[in-house]
């Protein structure tokens, strides 16, 4: 039987009886209505997953019914049914959201294959909405903190491909979180009882690597007393996180690519080949495509990577999140050293959020871990012990009990919000303005109301005015 509700709208009577029969036999739920007005009264008392309306009928028009389910019930798909004469207003319609249509004279097939694509449509749009509302209601995803929108995508992203056996490259600067997406793919899939596996390409020896990831036989080189299965293997089922992929020689690179291509390893000292059947999920935080134009990295392990890329904001483009980020670590460390006790005030933490966190998530977990495991008998976090001595960080390393006029604080952090725009841009002021959403004179003025300005550069443009 055919899960799915049906409401056919037209003032053909033969046509409405054939269409009932054959779509309850087909296992539908079907309702019918005679005309326009008394199908959208049939939609009011009990909407339909689908409604299937002729195009010309008397009163209100198969376009008229269209208008009026997109406006008040826009999770139903429409259909038209239309004759030879009047496709042109059929496709119209189209354009303003039907579904399909179909012409008259057509055959059962053709009218079921409508239908059940109709019906595929609509569920999959649940499925993302329900999707999208699931992670909208979630703080991060696994061990990942933080709601906003570059973040939310990044999740969506996850879930959609986390189930499958697809190679994941995943790209970001130092600090944002690369392999916590690794884990998170693995440990929230289907994966999760099987082995996670990582290695660091760039901190393990070149005559080293190959035995670590193809495991070895007994006596292959010296020091080999026992076999050894390496990661590929030992990962049977699970996930291989390959993190700095790019420090990767090119030598291992050419084998690696054998393996996702083959599934099979060889372990070195052995003559026969083994299956396997581990994820591979790879990070880096260089520019590969760069890499493979300077030939220090190969194309098509790059294409083998790469099916499914997912880049990471680093923290300054994900702002939204500093908030819940510092809470994530305050309350994290506070129950790990045991410190239920200490706050956090908020002008130092208006401070935090201002601070341009070169070193991503990474450097604020630190700070936060730091500071805590610093802070003594005090009951408050010292700001020194927070944010690093940087010549960029003006006036923040006084901290004072005193409640400050907001308007202070948020002139701090907007200055130190203009300075990271500038610094980005490397001083281009039309760039600049750009970023920041304003023009080039109002970022002129704030640059003179901040004392950012020197010399002759005090004196506006042609350009800033």
């Amino acid at each position: 039987m055919r899960a799915g509700s049906v409401l056919v709208i037209d003032d053909d009577r033969s046509l409405r009886e054939f269409l009932s029969i054959m779509l309850r036999r087909s296992g539908y739920e079907v309702r019918v209505a005679a005309s326009g007005r008394e199908g959208l009264d049939a939609m009011a008392r009990q909407p339909a997953q689908v409604v299937l309306t002729d195009l010309t009928m008397e009163g209100l028009d198969g376009m008229a019914v269209l208008r009026a389910v997109r406006e008040h019930w826009p999770a139903t798909e429409v259909v038209m049914i239309t004759a030879y004469g009047t496709t042109e207003n059929a496709v119209a319609a189209m354009k303003e959201g039907a579904h399909d249509y179909l012409c008259k004279p057509f055959n059962v097939d053709e009218l079921k294959l409508v239908l059940d694509k109709a019906f595929e449509k609509q569920s999959n749009r649940a499925e993302i909405s329900s999707l999208k509302a699931l992670l909208k209601g979630r703080l991060g995803y696994g061990s990942l903190v933080g709601r906003s929108e570059s973040m939310l995508a990044v999740y969506d992203l996850m879930e959609r491909v986390k189930d499958t056996p697809i190679s994941v490259l995943v790209s970001g600067e130092s600090g944002t979180g690369k392999e916590l997406v690794a884990r998170a793919l693995h440990y929230e899939s289907e994966r999760r009882d099987k082995p996670f596996r990582s290695i660091n390409c760039g901190a393990i020896p070149e005559n080293l690597i190959e035995a670590e990831l193809f495991g070895y036989r007994k006596g292959a080189f010296t020091g080999a007393v026992r076999d050894h299965d390496g990661l590929f293997r030992s990962a049977e089922a699970g996930t291989v996180f390959l993190d700095e992929i790019g420090e990767m020689p090119l030598s291992t690179q050419v084998k690696v690519l054998r393996v996702l291509q083959e599934r099979r390893v060889r372990p070195v000292g052995s003559s026969e080949e083994v299956p396997v059947s581990a994820r591979v999920v790879a990070a880096t935080n260089r520019d590969l495509h760069a890499e493979v134009r300077a030939g220090r990295f190969r194309e098509d392990l790059y294409y083998r990577l790469n099916v499914v890329a997912i880049e990471l904001p680093p923290l300054r483009e994900r702002l939204a999140d500093l908030p819940g980020l510092i809470q994530h670590f305050l309350e994290r460390y506070r129950a790990e050293f045991g410190r239920t006790d200490i706050e956090l005030d908020d002008a130092t933490r208006a401070r935090l959020l201002a601070h341009p966190w070169p070193g991503n998530v990474r450097e604020l977990e630190n700070s936060v871990q730091r500071a805590i495991a610093l802070a003594g008998s005090a009951s408050e976090l010292a700001l020194e012990d927070l944010v690093p001595l940087d010549p960029r960080w003006r006036g923040a390393t006084a901290v004072s009990d005193e409640v400050r006029p907001l308007r202070e604080v948020m002139k701090e952090f907007e200055r130190a919000h203009v300075q990271r725009a500038l610094d980005k841009t490397g001083g281009h002021r039309s760039q600049t303005a750009a970023m920041l959403g304003i023009s080039r004179k109002v970022l002129w003025e704030k640059m003179r109301d901040f004392g950012m300005l020197e010399g002759k550069e005090g004196e506006p443009n042609s350009e800033d005015v």
